[in-house]
């Protein structure tokens, strides 16, 4: 029979033993949070349940054509629904990273701390992108902007109702985009040397997440959307290779090299062409807020300042990218000169006691 000062014991060694299990495993509590939701849409499964606009899409609208998609509005309830995905995001960032990326990195051999946090993130984006990437291209190519049609991003506007499939798209992305800004916020990625250049580039792309959906530029916003998943995928698949010493390392730089310059700045310089160009001539040009018509010279102002603003950090990086090139092509190095010093063997000895 145990005595009483082992019956006090056990509790306190059970809280101990929890604490340490969520502090190794901090996907947990978001699991919990998730849990308890869809538990609470289990209760009653049908539109009158508060939490249906965590989970689902709201503002639906009924077609009364047969063959016609079924069409979405906007309001307040798509906050819930970010909200709610940006912690399904934590979720898998945190689990990928900890319970898939973590033991893939030590079999590859990537034993350093700084190194191995490095290729976890990187893999991670690489694992997200792979999955948004083609369903993004679909919602896409259910509008007149497909592909990459300028003038498509202004006809008909203003955009107010959206098809199921870009909407779920455009706010999933924007819970990603908050979900790392969030993970931006509270120091949650190994620091970077272009730490300013990258938190300025989260403020701009959160700024026009926001207002593009708002006032009903999502024609815009999903073209940069696509642009930058597609080129940050090769540069992530680039980085991991990197870090696994793949013998096609070098090629597939080359090749990211050549898809950014193509999205991230060709087309990405057609857009803010077109503001200049299309943005006054193609549909309405006036400011109502009572017909939503916002395509106006302050909207004008706004976009054309927060893409060229976006355009100018992108310069900045392919500075970056065709430095490392240049020092691939004369010096075989391929230290990637946007991220931290990873062979700082004193950072990766302070990680290993820290572990």
């Amino acid at each position: 029979m145990k005595s009483p000062g082992q019956l006090q014991k056990n509790p306190a060694s059970l809280a101990q033993q929890t604490i340490r299990f969520v502090a190794r495993h901090s996907w947990t509590p978001a699991l919990a949070l998730i849990s308890a939701v869809l538990l609470t849409w289990s209760l009653n499964p049908t539109e009158s349940n508060p939490v249906h606009r965590f989970i689902f899409l709201s503002y639906r609208i009924e077609s009364t054509i047969a063959e016609e998609r079924v069409k979405y509005g906007k309001g307040s309830k798509d906050f819930a629904f970010v909200s709610f995905y940006v912690v399904v995001l934590s979720l898998t960032r945190s689990f990928f990273m900890q319970e898939v990326l973590r033991p893939l990195a030590r079999h590859a051999g990537i034993l350093k701390p700084g190194k191995q946090t490095r290729f976890m993130e990187q893999a991670y984006s690489v694992i997200y992108l792979i999955s948004a990437i083609p369903f993004g291209v679909y919602a896409i190519s259910e509008t007149p902007v497909w592909p990459f049609n300028t003038r498509g991003m202004y006809e008909g506007y203003p955009h107010m109702t959206l098809n199921g499939s870009f909407k779920f798209y455009y706010l999933f992305q924007a819970a990603f985009w908050a979900q790392q800004a969030l993970v931006l916020i509270f120091g949650l990625e190994k620091p970077r040397k272009d730490f300013k250049e990258f938190a300025f580039h989260h403020v701009v792309a959160i700024a026009l997440i926001g207002l593009s959906y708002r006032f009903h530029f999502t024609y815009i916003g999903i073209v940069v959307y696509i642009t930058h998943d597609i080129s940050d995928f090769f540069l992530s698949t680039s980085k991991v290779l990197n870090y696994i010493d793949s013998s096609i390392t070098v090629p597939f730089y080359a090749l990211f090299t050549c898809v950014w310059i193509y999205l991230r700045h060709y087309i990405n310089i057609r857009i803010i062409y077109s503001l200049f160009t299309e943005f006054k001539t193609v549909g309405p040009y006036e400011l109502n807020w009572d017909t939503e018509q916002f395509k106006c010279p302050l909207s004008f102002a706004v976009a054309s300042g927060l893409l060229i603003a976006l355009q100018i950090l992108n310069l900045v990086w392919l500075y970056y990218i065709l430095r490392v090139a240049y020092r691939i092509t004369l010096y075989n190095e391929q230290k990637d000169a946007r991220s931290d010093d990873e062979n700082s063997e004193a950072e990766d000895e302070d990680a290993s006691k820290n572990a």
